[in-house]
């Protein structure tokens, strides 16, 4: 039976046996096996699966909460972003992509944290926010929710349905209106200038 610590886009950790590119934290989650807690802080990242030979407890007390994600496109709507020592690279190719779409010096990390945390959830709640955004503004690698509130990623002018068990449904993007957009306004920032966000290939 799959564990609860799979990510979807919004954000919410379930049980589910899609594998996962990437694994990341954001603090101690669990008790046991369970998950008991949302977050512990604003320290929100993404890793890689293995990493100097590093080995962990899945379920470690006292230790972070291994949380697994489809592909980084689905970490970032969720709210993270590269951890700054197993992913340096793309931890720095993040933060030039944050200076150069929103036009700010270099960030810390501290800062780049505090900014996205008041992006992905209204404050002192664990409600995600939403922030509504023209179709043709919407980046490619972000992602919205459709009319039926499924998430569903912007990849080649398409809308491609994330669900549970990976990417199914594709249709045309809308040409005309608004979308509610998950993934945070900063990271829609960073996508747009050029970041090259992980998406898995089932989504084409």
């Amino acid at each position: 039976m799959p564990e609860r610590n799979r990510v979807t886009p919004t954000g919410e950790i379930v049980a589910t046996p899609l594998r996962g590119a990437w694994t990341g934290n954001r603090g101690i989650l669990h008790e046991g096996h369970d998950i008991v807690r949302f977050h512990t802080g604003n320290l929100w990242i993404t890793c890689a699966l293995r990493f100097r030979n590093r080995r962990r407890e899945q379920w470690a007390p006292r230790h972070w909460t291994s949380l697994y994600f489809h592909d980084e496109a689905v970490s970032f709507a969720a709210g993270h972003r590269p951890c700054a020592e197993c992913r340096r690279e793309s931890y720095r190719a993040y933060r030039d992509a944050w200076t150069e779409g929103l036009g700010v010096p270099p960030p810390t990390a501290g800062e780049m944290n505090r900014l996205l945390h008041s992006e992905r959830i209204h404050r002192g709640t664990h409600r995600r926010r939403y922030h509504d955004l023209a179709w043709r503004d919407v980046p490619e690698g972000a992602f919205v929710l459709t009319e039926d509130r499924v998430p569903a990623l912007v990849l080649d002018r398409h809308l491609t349905e994330w669900t549970r068990e990976g990417y199914g449904r594709r249709r045309e993007l809308p040409s005309a209106g608004t979308a509610p957009v998950i993934t945070p306004p900063a990271t829609l920032a960073v996508l747009r200038a050029g970041y090259p966000v992980q998406i898995d290939e089932t989504a084409r």
